[in-house]
C-alpha cells in the first residue's frame, strides 16, 4: 500500500490535487475533516479541551464554540500549544485507523493523507510527500477572490502558515498549481500514474 502525505498552505490547490485523486481510485484521508471528528461531542478530545480550557468553549448544546476556543488560542502560543497537544495525537490515532481500514479492504490500495501541515518528524511514515505549490501571490489572489478575504487578511493567513521552502524541503514530488486548472489536473494523473505503476 502506498502511503502518500499531500500538504502545501493555504489556497494552494491541494483540495483539488486531493479531490482528482479520489476520483482515479486514491483513498483520500482528510486531516482537516479529522480535526473537526475528533472534538464532535463524546469524544474525549473535547473533553480534554473543557478540562484545559473551561465550560466557556462549549455551546448550550454541548458542541465545541470555536470561536470562543479561537480567541484565546490565537493570541496565547502556550494555549495553542496545549490545544495542539490535544488535538494532534487524536487525529493521529483516527488517521492510522482509517489507513489500517483502507488496507483491509485493499491491500494494494493507494491512501492519500490530505494535509496542511507536514513537518521531517512525520515524513518517514509515508512512501512519498507531495506538495502543491503555487506562489504566494496567487494563493493572495485566491483567497481575496474565492474566500471573500480582504488582501490584509488573505497576507496574514498565508504568512501564518509554514515556511514554503521548509515544505518544500520535505517533498519528494511537488506539483506546480500556480497556473491553470487543467496544468494542475495533468501533473495530478502523471503522478496518479507514478503511483499504480512504479518504475
Amino acid at each position: 500500500m502506498p502511503l502518500i502525505a499531500l500538504t502545501g498552505g493555504i489556497a494552494s490547490g491541494k483540495s483539488t490535487i486531493a479531490a482528482r485523486l479520489a476520483e482515479l481510485g486514491a483513498v483520500v484521508v482528510d486531516a482537516d475533516a479529522l480535526s473537526r471528528e475528533v472534538v464532535e461531542p463524546g469524544e474525549p478530545a473535547l473533553d480534554a479541551i473543557r478540562d484545559a480550557f473551561g465550560e466557556g468553549v462549549l455551546l448550550p448544546d454541548g458542541r465545541l464554540d470555536r470561536a470562543a476556543l479561537g480567541r484565546i488560542v490565537f493570541s496565547d502560543e502556550t494555549a495553542r500549544a496545549r490545544l495542539n497537544g490535544i488535538v494532534h495525537p487524536a487525529v493521529i490515532e483516527r488517521s492510522h485507523d482509517l489507513f489500517r481500514a483502507a488496507v483491509e479492504r485493499d491491500p494494494g490500495a493507494v491512501v492519500v493523507y490530505d494535509v496542511p501541515l507536514i513537518d521531517a518528524r512525520g515524513v518517514g511514515e509515508f512512501e512519498r510527500v507531495v506538495v502543491a505549490d503555487a506562489p504566494v501571490a496567487t494563493r493572495v489572489r485566491r483567497l481575496v477572490e474565492l474566500r471573500g478575504m480582504t488582501e490584509h487578511e488573505a497576507q496574514a493567513r498565508v504568512a501564518a502558515q509554514l515556511d514554503d521552502a521548509r515544505r518544500l524541503a520535505l517533498a519528494s514530488d511537488v506539483i506546480d498549481t500556480g497556473g491553470t486548472l487543467e496544468h494542475t489536473i495533468e501533473q495530478a494523473d502523471a503522478l496518479w500514474r507514478r503511483l499504480v505503476s512504479p518504475s
